[in-house]
């Protein structure tokens, strides 16, 4: 879901923040930063527009996108998110149908049982918090979820503003959840436990014979996402005084 950003050299000067009818955008060289579809850079909170410009701020040289997460989720709320929103929660809410915490191992027992311990709370939360009743199987063969259950998941998803959903839509690919995601926007989970519940099975793995370096690469990433989304969320609700 991130829009890309183009790598190019550093082509200002000061950053800044300014107030824009409620809300405030990011200034460089006190002009509107925009965004790669020509939009101007704004956003909700002053906590998050600061943070954004923090990363315009800390560029040395070439800009690097990859060091700029929160921009690149801001940029993805205004250019794609925004304008593609009914396409978004559909994709986003597909995640409940084959959710992961609903699929335990078969064996071994004590693969089955961490999965049990992990995930059945975020199921009881659901169904209690979102009036959303997931079934639960053994294996990898799909079972049909209830039609209210899913219809509640869409409701809970449509709720959302537009930062909020780029930020669970970029979680909940990455975690394979869109239970755990939901939590972790919700403030019942933080970034490091929703990924190790989405990677229960991994970090079972991992625990038996060791994690190659590859993995541990691919890990690496996937927590830093996770926890910019998470921030991300975290930010859009913070209002600091005027």
């Amino acid at each position: 879901m991130i829009s890309t950003l183009r790598s190019k050299r550093r082509f200002y000067g000061s950053v800044g923040v300014a107030d824009d009818d409620g809300q405030f955008a990011v200034l460089l060289d006190e002009r509107p930063a925009r965004t790669p579809a020509g939009a101007r850079l704004v956003l909700p909170t002053q906590a998050l527009a600061a943070a954004v410009a923090d990363e315009w701020a800390s560029q040395d040289g070439d800009i690097r996108p990859l060091l700029m997460p929160l921009t690149r989720l801001a940029v993805t709320a205004i250019d794609r998110v925004s304008t593609n929103r009914a396409q978004v929660v559909a994709h986003v809410v597909a995640y409940g149908g084959t959710d992961v915490v609903c699929y335990r191992a078969e064996g071994p027992d004590e693969l089955a049982a961490a999965q049990a311990e992990g995930w059945q709370p975020l199921l009881d939360w659901a169904a209690e918090a979102l009036e959303a009743r997931l079934k639960v199987t053994r294996g990898i063969v799909p079972v049909a979820q209830p039609e209210a259950a899913l219809a509640a998941l869409h409701c809970a998803v449509d709720a959302l503003d537009v930062h909020h959903l780029t930020a669970l839509a970029d979680v909940v690919p990455a975690v394979g959840s869109l239970i755990i995601g939901l939590a972790l926007l919700r403030n019942r989970l933080d970034a490091d436990a929703a990924f190790e519940l989405a990677h229960i099975d991994e970090m079972y793995q991992i625990a038996r014979w060791g994690e190659d370096p590859i993995t541990r690469d691919r890990h690496r990433r996937l927590r830093d996402d996770i926890r910019a989304a998470a921030r991300f969320a975290h930010l859009s609700d913070m209002v600091t005084a005027g």
